[in-house]
């Protein structure tokens, strides 16, 4: 299986939407390798750490196919509610398909840098796997609007792909290849200024933008396998 089968990238601008993961089969696929089948396990130790209760609400960035946001639903209840965004119309359309036991749960398209949702509306909003498809010049922006979804006293998780050993950094190479050019809809592609694809996913770069955010003091935690994980949480009394 090729990357370019699962994932492309839709704009060149920092005004767009960022990388787009559109091909639900493929990207069950790479899941599937990278985590050696213990992507579930990932999912309900990534949940752990919100410290969730009955009847709180969630908003998931970057769903996917909304297999995490489940995970969500599950620890919330029916007397919660969460919330999965996602720019791709077709990963959007699996998720609501997989969740239509679970009315408290839907899923709409959007972007972490835009959100349309009230002040102080959710308990947690968690970004796994998906900050470093954001445009670059937009990741400040999607924390600032983390921050100000959240209520206070609310977590931030923030969780991506984590090299632990000699075979999954080249993984994580593969799967940021796409970072290194940008394509227009034409198919034209210019390429971008060089990052290093594992800086790119390393959560723990995002420490200083956080408290900058004004969320506390960032926490780090490891998941195996190979997964980072920032937990952040938004000053003041929970509600």
């Amino acid at each position: 299986m090729r990357h370019n089968d699962f994932q492309r990238q839709s704009t060149v601008h920092d005004d767009g939407p960022g990388v787009l993961i559109t091909r639900v089969r493929g990207y069950a696929a790479f899941n599937t390798i990278f985590f050696a089948g213990r992507r579930s396990r990932v999912d309900a130790a990534a949940a752990d750490l919100l410290g969730l209760q009955r009847g709180q609400a969630v908003l998931d960035i970057g769903c996917g196919p909304g297999a995490f946001a489940r995970v969500l639903a599950e620890r919330v209840g029916p007397t919660g509610h969460v919330v999965g965004v996602d720019p791709s119309r077709q990963m959007i359309d699996h998720a609501t398909a997989r969740a239509r036991r679970l009315p408290h749960c839907e899923f709409r398209v959007g972007t972490a840098q835009e959100l349309d949702d009230p002040d102080e509306s959710f308990d947690a909003v968690t970004a796994t796997f998906s900050m470093h498809h954001i445009p670059e010049g937009r990741r400040d922006d999607a924390l600032a609007q983390f921050f100000r979804v959240l209520r206070p006293g609310g977590r931030l998780l923030l969780a991506d792909m984590y090299a632990t050993d000699r075979i999954r950094p080249i993984a994580v190479r593969v799967l940021t290849r796409a970072m290194r050019h940008r394509h227009d809809e034409a198919g034209a592609s210019d390429v971008a200024r060089a990052v290093d694809p594992i800086a790119a996913v390393d959560v723990r770069n995002y420490a200083g933008a956080l408290r900058r955010a004004g969320f506390d003091e960032p926490a780090f935690h490891e998941i195996r396998p190979s997964t980072g994980c920032l937990v952040a949480v938004r000053p003041g009394p929970r509600g």
